[in-house]
């Protein structure tokens, strides 16, 4: 009877002990996701070509302060979004969809655009990452950056819903920025691109 007994506390402490892992497992994985990477999926080719259509990344969610559920409230910032950047965020029109785009102009400068060049406070940006397919948006601006406020594009500037169309992006609504691909395929040809996974985004 006693050996009975103390194999049921066994079976117990056996099943107490692997739902212990799972839940303690589960909560990690919640803190992880929500304070420091998350991962997302590029639905469109905006920023093409640093990012593809088919693209999956990581993003550092904590660098911008990440915002603490069911709050109106936020982690601190480590630093403030520098020109550059390739950023994640919620879009400003509705607050809930992702997007993605290049961090261009920061809170008081000036960005003009002609003839798809690039200017910030009159001086020309060396931008090596854009594509352009078509005639697209030429000229903007010129324009002054509001505080607390940053103006981001695409990449692929002919073929991009950006800040030239629905205005500055509010920093509250930053989410993290873009760090590596973690897998990549090519929904044309049905097959991995096994050459993008590991990149990092710059």
């Amino acid at each position: 009877m006693a050996e009975k007994d103390n194999k049921k506390i066994r079976t117990k402490s056996k099943l107490r002990e692997y739902i212990e892992i799972i839940v303690t497992a589960v909560i990690l994985a919640l803190i992880v996701r929500t304070f420091i990477v998350q991962s997302y999926h590029i639905p469109s080719e905006s920023m093409k070509d640093t990012l593809l259509k088919g693209d999956f990344l990581f993003a550092n969610k904590f660098i911008y302060g990440a915002k603490i559920p069911f709050v109106n409230w936020r982690l601190p910032v480590v630093r403030e979004p520098r020109r550059g950047d390739v950023v994640i965020f919620k879009w400003p029109k509705d607050k809930k969809t992702d997007y993605i785009k290049r961090c261009i102009a920061l809170e008081g400068e000036v960005i003009e655009i002609k003839d798809k060049t690039v200017s910030i406070d009159g001086k020309k940006l060396d931008e090596d990452y854009t594509k352009y397919i078509r005639g697209g948006l030429n000229d903007y601006g010129p324009y002054r950056v509001p505080e607390g406020y940053i103006f981001v594009l695409g990449d692929n500037r002919d073929n991009s819903y950006d800040s030239r169309f629905w205005g500055p992006l509010d920093k509250k609504l930053l989410r993290g920025e873009a760090l590596f691909l973690y897998f990549s395929i090519d929904y044309k040809k049905h097959w991995p691109r096994f050459s993008r996974i590991g990149d990092l985004i710059k």
